[in-house]
């Protein structure tokens, strides 16, 4: 079920922006929009492991509620939807990247694994660093 975007009253804007962007899914989301431009929904659903179908519909409704992704849907047989950031979601992209940069020191720092690098070692038949 769709929400209505939430309208306040928000006690600092680190409340207004983390209202958009809660949910395991939507950052990453909007990093992968940011990172391809325009993708279809399989494209993502393969470009974020372990999202579910039902999960990835869902948030991607909420962010275009939000007016942070833009859903276009093409007349076509099959049919063809392609999502895309808005200029909001491109703003608040921007504005998450020093987030992102305090996210990969720490990952550099504890030597924490990261998804890449455990299917690479799943690969090879190793354990990941970390």
């Amino acid at each position: 079920m769709a929400r209505a975007p939430r309208q306040g009253p928000y006690i600092c804007g680190i409340d207004a922006a983390l209202d958009v962007v809660s949910g395991k899914w939507k950052g990453l989301i909007l990093w992968e929009l940011d990172s391809h431009g325009v993708r279809r929904f399989a494209e993502l659903r393969r470009a974020l492991p372990g999202v579910s179908e039902k999960m990835l519909t869902q948030h991607l409704r909420e962010l275009e509620e939000d007016g942070l992704v833009h859903r276009e849907v093409y007349a076509e047989v099959p049919p063809r939807v392609e999502y895309s950031l808005t200029e909001q979601g491109r703003a608040l992209n921007q504005a998450l990247r020093p987030l992102g940069a305090w996210g990969t020191e720490r990952i550099r720092q504890q030597s924490i694994a990261t998804v890449g690098e455990v299917a690479a070692a799943d690969a090879r038949g190793r354990a990941p660093r970390g």
